[in-house]
């Protein structure tokens, strides 16, 4: 169990629900991947803003399993939007000492998109400044069932005994078994849920829901946001003296 931290301790770990996009696009009377476009940019500036605010780790939310609902053609843009920002931000975060990987369900994405995505890990693989993880077509719940799979195949087939299952164990076949848990988790946009995020490993992660619409989410928002968390007391069920 992670354990009690004092006031002066930053957040190593951010986990993001980037919420807005459409909603910022449909008040401009624009598309809403042109929202999503928006959106894209400002991970960047979000990113750039972590070594300076002792964030070593930084997760965002980019795409979801429930997000295949939406019509066609946004899905098809923001699998395009992937494509590109891939292709486009790759040596930035290259040059910038960005480790990147992704999480989430890779099955139903398309090949180009996959290799594209195993490319980037690669070429950032070294890279230690900030670790962004970028979860694309990912659910919290989808990730369990699939870890829990994963560790029954290995009971089943005799490399790990039903004894030693706890709740030590199911983090190690979960997508995020090389990350520290997060210690807080920001939402944009308003809304006050977690959306099916990171549901085992924001257990005791703090929470932050901020009015601001992901593309006006601004890198000093984010400095603020993360300043503030400084001044929560986490106990993790102990009591600090």
């Amino acid at each position: 169990m992670p354990q009690p931290n004092t006031k002066d301790d930053g957040p190593r770990h951010v986990a993001i629900i980037m919420d807005g996009n459409g909603r910022w696009a449909t008040q401009r009377g624009r598309p809403r991947l042109f929202g999503h476009q928006a959106g894209a940019r400002r991970v960047r500036e979000i990113v750039e803003a972590c070594p300076d605010l002792g964030v070593d780790y930084l997760t965002v939310f980019a795409f979801s399993t429930e997000n295949w609902k939406r019509t066609q053609s946004e899905v098809a843009g923001l699998m395009n939007l992937f494509r590109r920002y891939i292709t486009r931000e790759a040596k930035a975060l290259k040059a910038n000492d960005v480790c990147v990987r992704f999480i989430g369900d890779r099955v139903r994405l398309d090949a180009k998109l996959v290799a594209m995505m195993d490319e980037l890990e690669a070429l950032t693989a070294n890279c230690r400044t900030v670790n962004l993880t970028i979860a694309i077509n990912y659910g919290g719940r989808d990730e369990v069932a699939r870890a829990t799979k994963r560790l029954a195949r290995d009971v089943a087939e005799g490399r790990l005994s039903p004894e030693d299952v706890d709740e030590e164990t199911l983090p190690k076949y979960l997508d995020t078994c090389v990350l520290p848990d997060p210690d807080l988790v920001i939402r944009t946009s308003g809304e006050a849920r977690i959306s099916n995020f990171l549901l085992w490993q924001s257990a005791y992660s703090e929470y932050e829901f901020i009015d601001t619409l992901w593309p006006d989410f601004t890198a000093d928002e984010f400095r603020s946001v993360v300043g503030g968390f400084g001044t929560r007391e986490r106990r993790f069920g102990a009591v600090v003296a």
